[in-house]
């Protein structure tokens, strides 16, 4: 008698994230710097779902989805607020795509908590549902919030978030300003105070710029550097289209 084992094959199921600095550029109207790379992105998604959480400038829910709906017409995607739905969990249990805007991180990271959504999202995107992150939506991919720009206008239950990447990131990322007379704080000396107390790296992504993350590859995208800041050595500038792989 002969016996058979079938080997077990692993699904190929790919880990597919956007994380980028902003949703606007200079000159460009909303996420449009992004479409082309959206297109591919989310080519498997008719319907995007949004989490207007952040609220930039205290709009509605309403406002921002409608916002987002105007960008992803463009390249013929329906989007629909995760508000709209009666089960946030389930809303996000069934999407094709996910679209984190931003806004405040304090107030998006809050009502992620207050909805008890984070681990849904997380489930679902390591299980290979696309997801893009602009700003605030950037700021949770890390593995704490606490490099974000943002005032804390609102207590979240913690600084932790999403952790798809193991790095921080500074969205919006600013470099001083030669010949200029404000005497406040750069964003670089605000980084070397984060890391007074904290390890993990930082990366400064600049306005254009955003991570691409397939499966366990991470990789640098748009026109611009990107600064680094690693704990204990001083920051540096890494090219568009670095694998960011020696962040592990």
């Amino acid at each position: 008698m002969y016996f058979v084992f079938l080997k077990k094959i692993k699904p190929n199921i790919l880990k597919s994230i956007l994380i980028a600095s902003t949703s606007t550029i200079h000159g460009s109207g909303y996420l449009e710097y992004l479409l082309d790379e959206l297109k591919v992105h989310f080519k498997n998604a008719n319907e995007i779902l949004f989490i207007p959480y952040a609220r930039p400038g205290g709009i509605s829910h309403d406002e921002y989805t409608s916002k987002s709906s105007e960008a992803f017409l463009k390249i013929g995607k329906t989007v629909k607020g995760i508000h709209e739905f009666e089960n946030a969990k389930d809303a996000i249990e069934n999407a094709k795509g996910i679209f984190v805007g931003g806004g405040n991180t304090f107030v998006l990271v809050s009502q992620l908590y207050k909805n008890d959504v984070l681990s849904s999202i997380k489930n679902v995107v390591n299980n290979g549902i696309p997801y893009l992150g602009t700003s605030a939506g950037s700021n949770i991919c890390g593995l704490t919030i606490n490099t974000t720009n943002d005032m804390p206008i609102v207590y979240p239950p913690s600084f932790k978030t999403l952790g798809f990447v193991p790095f921080n990131i500074n969205p919006h990322y600013l470099d001083p300003i030669p010949g200029s007379t404000h005497m406040g704080e750069t964003r670089e000396t605000r980084i070397k105070e984060f890391h007074a107390y904290n390890t993990q790296p930082v990366i400064g992504l600049r306005e254009g710029s955003w991570i691409e993350v397939k499966d366990e590859k991470l990789t640098l995208r748009g026109n611009l550097e990107a600064r680094i800041f690693e704990y204990g050595k001083s920051p540096y500038e890494i090219e568009t289209n670095s694998d960011l792989a020696f962040l592990k």
